[in-house]
């Protein structure tokens, strides 16, 4: 029996370590396509490629993609690749892209052809044969219009048919033959970044997630000028709508290069605000990116010689790693030392808060302005349904389709809460918010420069023109061209006062990019009204984002390429900030106030301080 005991003990002295994680409060997980994984038949091409990426960034967990654009992967090859991750010290999963050909604007299945439903069934079983997680990338939707699509819509609008059929799909071709396969198998749906435009290809956010065991979120904003327009703002907002939506199982946040040749800060931002949204993993897509993306002056900007948040020239520097010394190659390196700061500070952050805004599944209108609205510095939090319990509520024209609509309105507003609507939601369905108060938004536009007293803008700005009865509710912040000395104004904030409770209208001008262009005491107003809620509200020029938590912290961030001057004003109790990577502290003080402005109320104490160009702080406040 000794004997035996010492057989095992020694045994279990010569059994390797099990992994470590690399990371204390999120998993860093990278993507690898099919056609890279094909590539991995060749050993050397394997171990030379996983060498130089993980020399410069430490990896916890790997995707192996089975299949994109027709090319499906065989056994022998994927087995391969699998056995030498898990040497590693990697957790593997697999991966699958339902393209047809991605090079050809994206070329999707047919779910209603029974040739392409085989082999996306298929692909799918296979894939669970070798893995015990599975991963859509972004294209499990459709974009077809075969005459076989064409017969099975039917009298239905594309939209309806598709969000029916590609539920159908998820149950029955993807989730059902993978568990079939292998029962302990995990599908997972990855969600890609253009979220209000779902519905019309057959991504269903509202079933989608109770079909798969979790989802993941595309955070990837790239260049806000390109095709889809994406702010900043994006990469955190997106991230906690889909965690709202599916019951707290998204499972990470899912970043690419897009973006990395404006300059380095575009691509970290994107990783920093991923997990800062208090993400469990964050996914660098992709392997060949991380391989292929080399290190390159024109990623240095020039406000970087101002010592901001993240420093191209530390990228790029030799360090040691082991006994070893590296000279990083690729954009691998600026991963990794970004995702090391912003692991650092995630574990010193508590639940994000924000300022409840309600989006209708599958309802159009106003696409994508929580992200505008969360770059001048207003804290969004995206719900399916009508928030309660919150002394402010926002209800852009996404909330339109709710046949209860203004019930629900005039429940809030007794209770004492506030509502904010947008011009866009008050042009949709002025009928439902007539019985709270008789507004009119058409489509007469006004131009705007001037805000009075809340400052100038330097450019013109077009809005909508709301128009009310003089008397039964009043203008907050108004705008003409010009407004002092000229003839005429607009609400900007209109309000009207209903039982216990204030309605707010919000003009958002035509191009939602304008509301960057108003001038820093029209967006204090707005931002102070706004932000019942919450502890803290900022002060400053757009572009700035807020982000707070639970446990009394609050982060910081200029998007702008300049530094920027703000203040954090909180309730009178407010005492002081300590910066949560330095120590540093920034004690609050109440200001002397115009006399106009002390007829409005108690002066709050603020916290001022300069943030640098692409850079954040991060804070615990008292």
């Amino acid at each position: 029996m000794r004997r035996i005991l010492l057989l095992v003990l020694f045994g279990l002295l010569i059994l390797p370590a099990a992994a470590q994680p690399k990371h204390k409060n999120f998993t860093v997980s990278v993507y690898v396509r099919a056609y890279e994984v094909e590539k991995m038949k060749d050993t050397q091409w394997l171990e030379s490629t996983w060498k130089t990426i993980s020399s410069q960034l430490d990896v916890d967990k790997i995707y192996l993609e089975t299949h994109r654009d027709m090319l499906l992967i065989d056994d022998a090859t994927l087995e391969k690749a699998k056995k030498f991750f898990q040497k590693q010290g990697l957790e593997v999963a697999g991966g699958i892209t339902y393209t047809i050909s991605e090079p050809n604007d994206f070329e999707t299945f047919s779910y209603s052809d029974p040739k392409d439903r085989a082999w996306v069934q298929k692909v799918a079983e296979t894939t669970a044969r070798h893995f015990d997680e599975l991963l859509l990338d972004d294209f499990f939707f459709t974009s077809s219009k075969k005459d076989v699509e064409i017969a099975a819509k039917g009298n239905r609008s594309w939209t309806a048919y598709r969000l029916e059929r590609m539920n159908e799909a998820g149950r029955n071709l993807v989730v059902g033959p993978a568990k079939a396969v292998n029962p302990k198998v995990k599908c997972i749906i990855k969600y890609p970044n253009w979220y209000d435009d779902f519905q019309g290809l057959g991504f269903n956010l509202e079933w989608g997630p109770q079909i798969f065991d979790g989802v993941w979120t595309g955070t990837e904003t790239r260049d806000p000028a390109g095709n889809q327009h994406l702010q900043n703002y994006l990469s955190y907002n997106i991230m906690r709508y889909f965690e709202n939506i599916s019951g707290g199982r998204n499972g990470g946040g899912w970043v690419d290069s897009g973006g990395i040749y404006m300059s380095m800060d575009r691509y970290a931002e994107q990783l920093f605000l991923t997990a800062i949204a208090k993400g469990r993993d964050v996914m660098l897509f992709a392997y060949n990116q991380l391989l292929d993306v080399k290190l390159n002056p024109m990623f240095r900007a020039p406000w970087q010689d101002q010592g901001t948040s993240w420093s191209y020239d530390e990228m790029t520097a030799p360090f040691k790693k082991g006994k070893e010394t590296v000279t990083p190659t690729t954009m691998a390196r600026i991963a990794d030392i970004v995702l090391r700061k912003a692991d650092d500070l995630c574990g010193k952050l508590g639940n994000p808060v924000g300022i409840h805004s309600y989006k209708v599944y599958h309802q159009p209108g106003e696409e994508f302005l929580q992200n505008y609205l969360g770059m001048i510095g207003l804290p969004m939090d995206m719900y399916p349904a009508f928030p309660k319990g919150r002394k402010t509520v926002l209800l852009t024209e996404q909330a339109a389709a709710d046949p209860a609509l203004t019930e629900k309105i005039d429940r809030q507003l007794k209770a004492g809460g506030d509502v904010f609507i947008t011009t866009g939601l008050l042009k949709a369905v002025p009928e439902k918010i007539a019985p709270i108060c008789e507004l009119r938004c058409d489509d007469l536009k006004a131009i705007v420069n001037d805000f009075g007293r809340y400052g100038k803008s330097e450019k013109d700005i077009l809005i909508p023109q709301v128009r009310y009865w003089t008397n039964d509710s009043w203008e907050v912040v108004s705008a003409g061209r010009p407004l002092t000395g000229g003839v005429s104004g607009w609400p900007i904030l209109h309000r009207c006062i209903y039982s216990q409770g204030t309605l707010y209208v919000l003009t958002i001008p035509d191009d939602f990019g304008n509301l960057y262009d108003y001038p820093e005491g029209a967006l204090n107003e707005i931002r102070r009204r706004m932000s019942r809620d919450m502890d803290l509200y900022l002060e400053g020029p757009a572009k700035v984002g807020l982000f707070l938590y639970d446990n009394k912290t609050v982060i910081v961030e200029n998007f702008n390429d300049e530094p920027v001057n703000v203040k954090l004003v909180g309730t009178a109790g407010f005492k002081q900030l300590t910066d949560l990577e330095t120590g540093e502290t920034v004690e609050a003080a109440v200001e002397q106030m115009p006399a106009f402005f002390r007829r409005m109320g108690t002066p709050s104490p603020k916290a001022a301080m300069t943030i640098r160009p692409h850079s954040y702080r991060a804070f615990r406040y008292e």
